[in-house]
C-alpha cells in the first residue's frame, strides 16, 4: 500500500509517498500565489492508496480536492517520532508560524504552544532580516556564526525590528554581529515556547528554520539540551502526514 502526506506551508509545498513506513518518494516545490496549481502538479507525479492534507493552506487543499486533512502539529509529531522514537519535544519553525510540541511515549501530542498571529520568530522575519542585511537566505545562519558578539534587538515585531536594523547599519555596527543578535531573538521566543511545554530532553527541531545552522547551535547552547535534526527538517510534516494515512 502507497500513502501519501502533501504539507501546504507558507513557502514550500512537500509531498511525501510511504511504503512499509519508509519513504520512497518526495518532491517539494515553492507554494508561490497559486497553491492549488502548484499542488495539482505535484500530485500528478504519483500514485496513492490513501493521503492526507497538512500544513497552513491544508484546508484549501482539501476543499479543492475532497481530501482528508490533518493539523501541522500532529503531522509533525508523527514524522519526529517516526525518525527519533525516543523524543520528547518538537519544535517546527516555519515560513508564518512556529510551534513547541511535547510527546506522550506514544508518539501522541501532549502539550503544545503556537506563535501564529504575527511573523516574529518565523521564516518570514529572518528572511526579510537577511534580506535587509544583504545576505542570502541560505547563508544567514553561517554569517551569524562567525560574529565575535551580537547586537541586542529589542524589537521583535518584523517592521520595527527592520527599522531598528536599518539604523544599526547607519551606525556602523557590524553586519554578522546584527545578524547573531536576529537570530538570538528568534531564539528567545522559541525557548519560551519549549520550556513552556518540556524542560528536558532531546528537541527534535522541524521546518525551514531548521536548516539554519546558526539556530540549530544556539538553541542547543541557550537551553543546554541536544538538538535532534532530521535529514530534511522541511519534509517532516508531510512523512507524517502520509504515516498517519496508512494508520
Amino acid at each position: 500500500m502507497k500513502y501519501a502526506g502533501i504539507d501546504i506551508g507558507s513557502r514550500t509545498i512537500e509531498l511525501v509517498v510511504v511504503e512499509a513506513d519508509k519513504i520512497t518518494y518526495s518532491l517539494k516545490t515553492d507554494t508561490g500565489y497559486d497553491p492549488v496549481s502548484q499542488a495539482r502538479g505535484l500530485l500528478k507525479t504519483i500514485s496513492y492508496d490513501r493521503i492526507l492534507a497538512t500544513g497552513y493552506g491544508r484546508a484549501l487543499i482539501g476543499s479543492c480536492f475532497d481530501m482528508p486533512t490533518i493539523t501541522e502539529i500532529k503531522a509533525h509529531a508523527r514524522g519526529a517520532i517516526a525518525v527519533f522514537p525516543d523524543a520528547r519535544t518538537v519544535l517546527d519553525i516555519g515560513g508564518q508560524d512556529s510551534k513547541a510540541i511535547s510527546l506522550h511515549g506514544t508518539g501522541k501530542v501532549k502539550k503544545f504552544e503556537m506563535n501564529d498571529k504575527c511573523a516574529a520568530g518565523t521564516g518570514k522575519f529572518l528572511e526579510i532580516m537577511a534580506k535587509t542585511l544583504g545576505f542570502d537566505i541560505d547563508e544567514f545562519g553561517a554569517e551569524a556564526l562567525l560574529a565575535a558578539n551580537d547586537v541586542n534587538i529589542t524589537s521583535m515585531c518584523t517592521v520595527f525590528a527592520e527599522s531598528e536594523v536599518v539604523s544599526l547599519i547607519a551606525k556602523g555596527c557590524n553586519r554578522r554581529e546584527i545578524a547573531k543578535g536576529l537570530h538570538n531573538s528568534v531564539i528567545r521566543r522559541a525557548t519560551g515556547m519549549i520550556n513552556r511545554v518540556s524542560l528536558e530532553g532531546e528537541i527534535v527541531f522541524t521546518g525551514g528554520v531548521a536548516k539554519n545552522s546558526c539556530m540549530a547551535s544556539v538553541l542547543a547552547e541557550k537551553l543546554g539540551r541536544r538538538i535532534l535534526l532530521p535529514d530534511d527538517p522541511q519534509m517532516m510534516g508531510a512523512f507524517g502526514a502520509a504515516l498517519l494515512a496508512g494508520e
